[in-house]
């Protein structure tokens, strides 16, 4: 009889904890980019604070020496027009971040992450992470809000289960949207973030990516820096338009349509908005990690000193961020699916790892927060894997996931 992996170690050791590793982890990151720090660095600001750089930006009150130091490390950093490595380099680093960025807006998008701001949120957090918190960001951020908003889920379902006698009649007076007790904790809010989270990463974060790497000029670095604030936008520029749509194909065939009814899906459960939102970024991260893997084997290291030091620093944080996120899932649902993680890593690179991580992680986090957690209620899990919206307006019957 094989082990199994029972009882999560987010359910088990207190949030006090859990947060040590994290800790521990911020300042290792730390202590790391202190050694990898050197004259290179301090000259660039230097040269921002002579107003030697980007004079445009370095002649700003107050907020222009650092404004323009952060927009020429990572000029440097990228360096296009003259180290083929380092473009290799950071699209893989940026695959990865575009791989992270889509699951953390997933999470952000379902039902049961609502209460928390953190997470229900992510463009503040995701905002920092780009100009100045990187790691830091996630190990002492989002990771621990992630451990608090489980907590929350498994002492609620218990407190339920204790103080409920009535068992299934108590369960069916439940919203099946409840971000503590619904079946449909884990489905996305709206079936339109199928479409609006595939579309705010792809035109807020990868294109612009995309252009920090062809151009690699300030302005290029400028407008990359704000990308999570472009991927809200677009995300909620398309949420809003698709139920309109809808609703207007509907009324023009149908003549009449609730409009307030609101559906969900369980992504996992529908295969074709389960590609449709994954597909980006695992292609990018496979394309990144095989052309780097062809130059590190093929071709010589052009890069000049400068763009060593801000590549190392970037390397630095990204391996720490990396870290935390195996750790995170570890903590949440077990090794198997950070052994997944690091599999699919090893072939298609670490966005289309993390991607795939978390597929096979929606499995898992069932199994140990609603089927374990809950007597009495959906316990086969149903309702939580049959891929079908449910309403949370009056009235509506809805079935059908928005893109089938």
């Amino acid at each position: 009889m094989g082990w199994r992996w029972r009882s999560p170690s987010v359910e088990t050791l207190s949030l006090r904890y859990l947060i040590i590793v994290p800790v521990l982890l911020a300042i290792a990151t730390a202590a790391l980019l202190f050694v990898h720090s050197d004259y290179n660095l301090v000259a660039l600001y230097s040269q921002c604070h002579a107003h030697a750089r980007i004079p445009l930006i370095s002649r700003l009150p107050v907020v222009g020496p650092p404004s323009c130091y952060v927009v020429s490390f990572f000029e440097e950093a990228v360096a296009s027009s003259s180290s083929s490595r380092a473009v290799a380099v950071m699209a893989s680093i940026l695959s990865f971040v575009a791989g992270l960025l889509t699951v953390y807006v997933v999470e952000g998008a379902r039902v049961c992450n609502l209460p928390n701001v953190l997470i229900a949120y992510p463009t503040g957090p995701l905002l920092v992470f780009n100009l100045v918190g990187g790691a830091f960001i996630w190990e002492l951020l989002i990771t621990p809000a992630f451990f608090h908003r489980a907590r929350g889920i498994l002492r609620a379902r218990r407190a339920s289960d204790a103080g409920s006698g009535a068992g299934a009649d108590e369960a069916a007076r439940v919203s099946p949207l409840d971000p503590n007790l619904g079946q449909d904790m884990r489905h996305l809010r709206s079936d339109a973030e199928a479409v609006a989270i595939p579309a705010g990463v792809l035109l807020g974060f990868i294109l612009p990516s995309a252009l920090m790497l062809a151009l690699g000029t300030p302005l290029a670095v400028g407008i990359w820096l704000f990308s999570p604030v472009y991927v809200t936008l677009v995300r909620r520029a398309v949420r809003a338009a698709l139920p309109r749509l809808r609703r207007t194909t509907r009324a023009s065939a149908a003549g009449a349509s609730d409009s307030r009814t609101l559906r969900s899906l369980h992504l996992e459960s529908h295969q074709a908005s389960l590609a449709l939102v994954y597909a980006a970024p695992v292609l990018c991260s496979a394309l990144s990690h095989w052309y780097l893997a062809w130059h590190v084997a093929a071709a010589r290291d052009d890069r000049m000193i400068m763009t060593r030091a801000t590549l190392g620093f970037i390397e630095v944080d990204i391996i720490f961020t990396a870290l935390t996120v195996l750790y995170w899932i570890f903590v949440e649902v077990g090794w198997r699916v950070v052994v997944v993680m690091l599999g699919v890593s090893a072939l298609l690179g670490p966005g289309a790892g993390v991607c795939a991580g978390w597929i096979y992680r929606e499995g898992h986090w069932h199994d140990a927060f609603v089927k374990r957690s809950v007597s009495g209620g959906d316990e086969d899990g149903r309702g939580e894997r049959s891929g079908v919206s449910t309403t949370a307006g009056p009235g509506g019957d809805e079935r059908t996931p928005l893109l089938t």
